[in-house]
This record gives C-alpha cells, structure tokens and sequence, in this order.
C-alpha cells in the first residue's frame, strides 16, 4: 500500500520509481523517457499521464513521477517507456489510502512490541536476582 501525503488542492500526491537496468550485454538508451498513466478503476475520470524524472542515484538509474490523487480508492497505473529503440507498456493497480503520520508510524506501531519486550525483559531480571537471592541446597 502506498500512503500519499495531502497536499493544499486536496489531492494526495503519490510517488512512483522506476529503477531501469539494461539487458545483460546493451545499454539503457539515452532517450529512454517513462509516463505514469493513473486513472480511477471506476472509470469516473480520464487517465492522467504524468512523465518522470530520471534520476541517477548511485550507479542506479532510477525515474520518478509524482501522480495527484483525489480519492482513497482503487486506481489503475499505466508505465509506458518510449525510447528511439520502441516503446513498451505495463498495467498495474494500487490502492490509494488515507495519509498517516508519515515516518511516526512505524513508531506507533513499533510501541506495543517494545512493550512486550519491556515486560518481557523486566519479568526475566526479576527471576534472575529471585534465583540469585535463593540459598543453594
């Protein structure tokens, strides 16, 4: 699932990366250049293509395309590549959600298992210093 941040317009701005690798023995083209096409399953509204960035961040190359999200539903995702070498497209969907507390969450969700593991600790020196305390028979 994918949690996109609200932006002022009301829409939910989502990200999408593309890591490219090239065939083993060729090379990326140059003139590569990659559209995210989201549309809602519903059909309610016409595909809106969004191009990506290309990005090149450590020996990877990586695109990136921000796409605008109006409604926490279903929506339909089309990659579309278009180089001077052909062109190429891949369907997909993904679930638009309600934006959270972004990196907090982890943290909220993280605090019931860290509790455990607190209690579980606290119970575990406890019946140590119990058993140390305890004279040998």
């Amino acid at each position: 699932m994918h949690r996109f941040p609200l932006d002022t317009s009301g829409y939910r701005t989502g990200a999408f990366f593309v890591l490219v690798d090239p065939l083993p023995g060729s090379k990326i083209p140059d003139d590569l250049k990659i559209g995210i096409g989201v549309q809602p399953e519903s059909g309610r509204l016409p595909e809106v293509v969004y191009a990506a960035t290309r990005e090149d961040t450590r020996g990877q190359l990586e695109y990136k395309a921000l796409a605008d999200f109006d409604r926490d539903e279903f929506w339909r995702i089309r990659l579309v590549l278009q180089s001077s070498q052909g062109s190429s497209e891949i369907l997909s969907r993904v679930e638009a959600t309600p934006p959270g507390f972004g990196r907090w969450d982890l943290l909220l969700y993280l605090l019931p298992f860290l509790a455990v593991a607190f209690l579980w600790f606290r119970g575990m020196t406890r019946t140590r210093n119990r058993r140390k305390k305890l004279p040998v028979a």
